[in-house]
């Protein structure tokens, strides 16, 4: 075992330029819903470069998202400290770079220490909320409000932490917060604000509180890019090699990164990430959002669950595969069939993204890609599908190929706390989905595996189930068909079979 990641073995070892104790002393100006990958190598990342330049000077309180989250009692251990490091090609250059992040001064279990997060969103030093609890996050679910516990949901925490606030400061209109969240779904912080104010009603919580909350709070719609990896599993001992000590939370992304924020000078003002040199674009993001969230999110979510059960492990992996990757270009056409951009703009941003999904230097795990699948889904893939059969008159196959893979990817060999425990080569793997979807996809799955449905049955009923879709995508035409026709291909052949059948179909010009 070599030295573990900590303030002492870091102030014993390490130059002033790696590492600052006094960077741990910053206020505690960010209260972030999440404690994953993501943020810590791109939220988390930009107020350390921030700090380090003395312009923004705060600091992070972690709140664990979920019941079974992992992430905050071991990143005790290591006194909240985490290394990024950031590989990759930029600007024609090679880039291989680390540095420890000291921007987290703790982190809350709200199942456990709800009284710590409604401390900590009565304090004056707080400004802003960000939050990351991927699509499924941002749901308004039905549940009652206990002051002295913590709501499941993310709407609900957001939305009792924001009442205690107004409680606390007597609804003083500068004790409003700018909340940021970084979900990958279309106006993310409108959404966000119309759950709050709908589970206020649910909870008959104060016409006053509800003003505070128009009037003194400010919620932004945001677009976030940059690829995160996360933990290098594979050769996290070259890595603690060449640092010198062990990091658990070691996290790996690319150079490249993007913050969109539809927001105006007093956002800018309250959070100056461009005053860092950081790639921030304020102002209207949806130009930005839609070419990002179809042409990058969007083959992800594609090649997931499908280049997994294909015996693909990374995206590299899939681009290095010539049927995964002919599989993978034939989503990125159908994709930019519907996108209203001029040609070459579409064909730039979808070679650079292949560039960045070719990256040498990171292994962006496909199980890790996959979670929620079906909420990545149904925001990034969905609204393809549908434009793509309005306009064409024809389903868009790979897209298709993708959700019947998505739901053999949830098939169940068993099921435990988490969620869906599926099979691939003999191997269990663990999928993460919303309990709604999880539950919905095991009971379907268990009345085919007692022989009460067919295939055809099956597919219709999960995609009759209003409660994953808020609709009946069985009224989509040749939609169910399809799915049913590659479910029933992948479950006699096998996933890679099935992408090969369907090139050598549907797009015969390409092979």
């Amino acid at each position: 075992m070599g030295v573990k990641l900590n303030c002492r073995a870091l102030e014993e070892s390490f130059t002033e330029q790696t590492y600052r104790k006094s960077d741990k002393k910053h206020p505690e100006k960010v209260l972030q819903i999440g404690e994953g990958n993501f943020l810590r190598g791109f939220v988390d990342w930009m107020i350390h470069q921030m700090n380090k330049q003395g312009i923004f000077n705060g600091s992070v309180v972690a709140v664990q998202p979920t019941p079974h989250g992992r992430v905050l009692p071991k990143l005790k251990e290591q006194d909240w400290l985490y290394t990024t490091i950031l590989r990759g090609i930029s600007d024609g250059r090679k880039v291989d770079e680390a540095e420890v992040v000291p921007v987290i001064s703790r982190g809350i279990n709200p199942y456990e220490e709800w009284g710590q997060v409604l401390e900590t969103a009565a304090s004056e030093e707080l400004e802003l909320i960000i939050s990351n609890t991927t699509e499924a996050g941002i749901t308004y679910v039905q549940e009652p409000y206990r002051h002295d516990s913590s709501p499941m949901s993310f709407p609900g925490k957001l939305t009792a932490l924001l009442y205690h606030r107004y409680r606390y400061f007597s609804g003083d209109i500068n004790a409003g917060v700018h909340i940021l969240p970084c979900e990958l779904i279309e106006e993310n912080g409108g959404k966000l604000k119309c759950i709050v104010k709908q589970i206020a009603r649910d909870w008959n919580l104060s016409e006053g509180f509800l003003r505070w909350l128009e009037t003194a709070n400010r919620f932004y719609d945001t677009l976030v890019d940059r690829i995160v990896t996360g933990y290098p599993k594979s050769n996290a001992a070259d890595f603690s090699s060449k640092l010198g000590y062990e990091d658990t939370f070691l996290t790996v992304g690319e150079p490249y990164h993007l913050f969109c924020i539809d927001g105006s000078e007093e956002i800018k003002q309250v959070f100056p990430l461009d005053q860092a040199g950081l790639n921030v674009k304020w102002g209207d993001i949806e130009r930005y959002r839609e070419l990002k969230v179809r042409l990058l999110n969007g083959p992800h979510t594609m090649i997931a669950s499908a280049g997994y059960l294909a015996g693909a492990d990374t995206v590299l992996d899939v681009m290095e595969d010539e049927t995964l990757r002919m599989f993978v270009e034939c989503g990125f056409d159908e994709i930019g069939e519907t996108l209203p951009f001029a040609k070459q703009e579409k064909l730039d941003y979808a070679e650079e993204v292949k560039h960045r999904f070719l990256n040498p230097y990171n292994r962006h795990y496909l199980q890790d890609i996959s979670m929620n699948a079906v909420a990545k889904f149904k925001s990034r893939l969905l609204p393809t599908l549908i434009k793509y059969t309005e306009k064409t008159g024809r389903i868009p196959e790979s897209v298709v190929l993708a959700l019947a893979a998505i739901l053999v990817f949830y098939r169940p060999v068993h099921i435990n706390d988490t969620g869906i425990v599926g099979v691939r080569n003999g191997q269990n793997y663990q999928t993460r989905e919303g309990e709604v979807v999880s539950k919905a996809l095991a009971k379907s799955w268990e009345e085919y595996r007692l022989e009460k449905v067919g295939v055809e049955e099956f597919v219709f009923s999960v995609l009759g189930n209003r409660a994953i879709w808020d609709e009946d995508l069985n009224e989509i035409e040749q939609l169910t068909q399809t799915v049913g026709k590659y479910v029933q291909q992948i479950l006699s052949v096998g996933m890679k079979s099935t992408i090969s059948q369907m090139l050598q179909k549907s797009y015969s010009s390409l092979s």
